[in-house]
């Protein structure tokens, strides 16, 4: 038994610095949006969705009214059945800005998430070229816009994620947070993602997503994936299947997004979303245990003087610190705690899947249908 689990150390020590070499790969291979781009010589459209967002969508609205080098801009903001005065406050903001409007959505379908309906009706009313959807707790740097669109027009790309920093305080969310970036810059390889049609090859993170508007309509369009829990991850795999090209990116010098404000949010979140990023329980299980092994199981090892656990440890620290790097979070501590992080993430797939079978999965008060 001694030598059997001296095996999985020394083997997870040996994958944990195989994915911080890729990590380290793809960190000089991704794609960042340039700070000086041209002017965008074509209509854009940007649609934020909004529910019950009053507390924090001011900042996002005058960062996209400072928006420079997109003379032909349009900004519609759908308030989807706020009950907090969301579409006041986009009104007061907003100043009469003629580029500005603010619709009412209609409720989505007894079961389905709501943001995929509220971007199909934004998509359905848009004039642009270009669509960029923006969540409305990101706000964006001046240039960002610009430069999501030369990103995506220079390398002949039909979706790009530019992925927001993520502001993160409390030990909750420092804690998962982090692994959102993570995830795809350790596994996922970039260049090979962003021509391949494979579904397993796709990420993107729906808070600032850049699509080319004929290539969503060819795709379906967030209308074609209304049951979808990861929306943002469903349309990049459709525009994929419909013969588009897309990839997540790095927009932490664009974009910067808090998502969660304490531990209660952070947990209802990935409560929501965890089952469906997972799969299956089968997938769900297999996923647990090869994270168990690479990053868990090593520190636990090098607790007890094993050289092999202190060098997987050390490379799950690295992948951590090439990730903040890289994508504009924190170093240190926060990447020397990775395997509590990872333990973490843990428990909460466990209890993302617990929730979907008691049919208790919800998200801003409405109820979620059991499927993706």
């Amino acid at each position: 038994m001694r030598g059997l689990l001296g095996a999985a150390v020394r083997s997870a020590a040996v994958g944990s610095v195989v994915a911080a070499a890729h990590a380290l790969v793809n960190a000089r291979l991704m794609r960042v949006p340039d700070a000086d781009p041209p002017q965008c010589r074509e209509k854009v459209s940007v649609l934020v969705p909004a529910r019950d967002e009053a507390h924090r969508i001011a900042p996002t609205i005058r960062s996209l009214r400072a928006q420079r080098g997109v003379p032909e801009l349009e900004i519609i903001v759908l308030d989807d059945g706020s009950a907090d005065g969301t579409a006041d406050e986009v009104r007061r903001v907003a100043s009469d800005d003629p580029r500005l409007r603010v619709v009412t959505g209609g409720a989505p379908p007894a079961g389905l998430p709501g943001k995929p309906h509220a971007c199909a009706q934004l998509a359905e009313l848009a004039e642009g070229h270009v669509l960029v959807f923006v969540d409305a707790d990101v706000v964006l740097a001046p240039h960002a816009i610009a430069a999501a669109v030369a990103l995506l027009r220079e390398n002949d790309l039909d979706v790009v994620s530019p992925f927001p920093r993520q502001l993160a305080d409390g030990a909750g969310a420092r804690l998962v947070q982090p692994l959102l970036q993570w995830s795809w810059l350790v596994f996922l390889p970039l260049r090979l993602a962003e021509r391949s049609p494979r579904p397993s090859l796709s990420a993107a993170n729906g808070q600032f997503l850049v699509v080319d508007t004929a290539a969503y309509h060819r795709s379906g369009g967030f209308a074609g994936i209304a049951t979808a829990v990861l929306d943002d991850i469903a349309l990049m795999r459709a525009v994929k299947r419909s013969g588009g090209r897309g990839v997540v990116v790095d927009g932490s010098t664009v974009a910067a997004c808090r998502m969660y404000d304490d531990w209660a949010e952070v947990r209802d979140g990935y409560e929501k979303s965890l089952w469906s990023a997972t799969g299956s329980p089968v997938a769900a299980a297999a996923l647990s245990v090869v994270l168990a092994w690479l990053y868990v199981l090593p520190p636990m090892a090098a607790l007890t003087g094993s050289r092999a656990g202190a060098v997987g440890y050390a490379a799950g620290v690295l992948t951590r610190v090439v990730t903040a790097r890289h994508t504009g979070g924190r170093v240190w501590p926060d990447a020397l705690a990775h395997p509590v992080s990872v333990g973490v993430l843990l428990t909460l797939i466990t209890r993302s899947w617990r929730a979907r079978r008691a049919g208790r999965l919800h998200w801003k008060g409405r109820s979620l249908r059991e499927s993706s």
